[in-house]
């Protein structure tokens, strides 16, 4: 099915790319901030068990995870804040202007000794080819399968300095979405400084906005234009599960 847009172009709804990761109860579901595997199991109680395989008439499974460690998810500036905020509503559209980017980090030593791999304000803003722009989704190069099942814990993964706000603020964008667990580093001491300044807390705390972080862009989708459809779990928490999926762009050339 074709959906046109009022510029002319359109989107093939049968061409989603999911840009999600799947939770699962495998010691290969991807894990981040020291947590252990997410476990899904059957509910056992009185005689009688919720596995099928094992004799109960259904499958009738608990399934215990952490939104911020376990994969794909969403969060609002509720993650930061004394104040609770909830992350269920702020997607309200169901088709967001997004574009995809692909960036390769660069090394600096911090004050620990260690090499961080970090995407700064000049690497991001050469990337992004759009003037505004309401979602950015940032592919880290190299891009392996092993993004799919890695445990980041103690890892120091690739992180985003703080100024690449401004770059966002600068192209109005709503929605920003990761392919690592956080986009600050790993032990900056809980400053979290992107978080802060992406959100405007403590100044004006921007509830519009949200952070995706551990998706998965596949190679086959070039950087340029998308429109994002970011669904999200109906959770009353400051983060929740989600499912990015972005439908290239065609040109009408009638």
């Amino acid at each position: 099915m074709q959906l046109f847009l009022p510029n002319g172009n359109y989107i093939l709804t049968n061409e989603g790319v999911d840009c999600s990761l799947p939770l699962s109860n495998s010691t290969e579901n991807p894990t981040a901030w020291y947590v252990d595997a997410p476990v899904i199991e059957p509910v056992r109680g009185n005689g009688w068990v919720g596995a099928v395989a094992e004799g109960g008439s259904v499958n009738f499974r608990n399934i215990a995870f952490n939104p911020h460690g376990h994969g794909t998810h969403t969060e609002c500036l509720g993650h930061i804040t004394k104040e609770v905020f909830s992350v269920n509503g702020i997607v309200d559209k169901l088709l967001y202007e997004a574009e995809v980017v692909s960036i390769a980090p660069v090394e600096r030593v911090n004050p620990d000794g260690l090499t961080d791999l970090v995407i700064t304000k000049e690497l991001f803003e050469a990337a992004v080819q759009s003037d505004t722009i309401e979602a950015v989704l940032v592919r880290t190069l190299p891009n392996g399968n092993e993004k799919l099942s890695r445990h980041y814990s103690d890892s120091n993964p690739v992180y985003f300095d703080a100024d690449v706000v401004e770059v966002l603020d600068k192209l109005r964008v709503i929605h920003f979405l990761v392919d690592v667990p956080s986009v600050d580093r790993e032990k900056d001491n809980g400053i979290l400084a992107f978080h802060h300044a992406f959100w405007k807390v403590p100044e004006t705390n921007d509830k519009r906005r949200t952070i995706t972080e551990l998706i998965f862009v596949p190679d086959e989708c070039e950087d340029g234009n998308y429109l994002l459809n970011l669904q999200t779990a109906p959770f009353e928490n400051d983060a929740t599960p989600s499912r990015p999926v972005i439908f290239r762009l065609h040109q009408n050339e009638e």
